[in-house]
C-alpha cells in the first residue's frame, strides 16, 4: 500500500473538476434534489471557477494517491480566502473528500494531518472547517479528530438554505 500527496497545479484543473463531481455528487446526491445539485456542481466545479481558486495563492490544493491512483483531495484556505472571516491565525479546510473505493483506508485522516502540518508551518493557531449538520460521519470523525463545534453558517445547495457546523482545532 502506498500513499501520497501531491499538490495540485493549474495543469491539474480536470482532474481536479472530474474528482471534484465524482465525490461530491456520490456523498451528498442522496439527501439533495437533482435540481440543487446539478446548480451546485456547476457553480463550484466549473474549471474557470477551479482555475480561479488554483491561481489564488492563499489556496492550496493536494491530491491524494492510493497504489498510484487519485483517491481524494484535499482544499485549504488561509488570509482571505477563507470562507468565514476567522483571522490571520487560521487556516480552513474547505474540502476533504476521499472517493467511495478508497473510504475506510485511512486517507482522510492523512489529508487531515497533512492540513494541520500546513497550519502548523505557517504558525496558524487554529485550523477550522464546515461541514453539513446532516453529514454524521463527518461530525464524528471530525470530533474523534479532535475538533469541536464552534459555530454554525449558511451554505446553499442551488437554492436551498443549509447549516453547516463550523467546527474548530486549536493547534498548540
Amino acid at each position: 500500500m502506498t500513499i501520497n500527496i501531491i499538490k495540485c497545479s493549474l495543469e491539474d484543473s480536470r482532474k481536479l473538476q472530474e474528482i471534484s463531481y465524482e465525490t461530491f455528487n456520490d456523498t451528498f446526491r442522496h439527501q439533495n434534489s437533482p435540481e440543487n445539485m446539478n446548480a451546485y456542481l456547476e457553480r463550484a466545479f466549473n474549471l474557470e471557477q477551479l482555475e480561479k481558486e488554483l491561481s489564488n495563492i492563499s489556496s492550496q490544493f493536494f491530491f491524494v494517491y492510493f497504489n498510484h491512483e487519485v483517491a481524494g483531495y484535499l482544499k485549504v484556505n488561509t488570509n482571505d480566502a477563507q470562507t468565514e472571516e476567522m483571522g490571520d491565525e487560521s487556516l480552513e479546510i474547505e474540502r476533504i473528500y476521499i472517493k467511495n473505493k478508497f473510504q475506510k483506508h485511512g486517507l482522510g485522516k492523512y489529508l487531515l494531518n497533512k492540513a494541520m502540518e500546513i497550519a502548523m508551518d505557517r504558525n496558524k493557531m487554529k485550523i477550522w472547517l464546515g461541514v453539513w449538520e446532516k453529514n454524521e460521519n463527518a461530525i464524528a470523525f471530525y470530533k474523534k479528530m479532535g475538533f469541536v463545534q464552534t459555530g454554525a453558517h449558511s451554505f446553499y445547495m442551488g437554492d436551498e438554505e443549509q447549516i453547516d457546523f463550523i467546527m474548530t482545532k486549536t493547534l498548540i
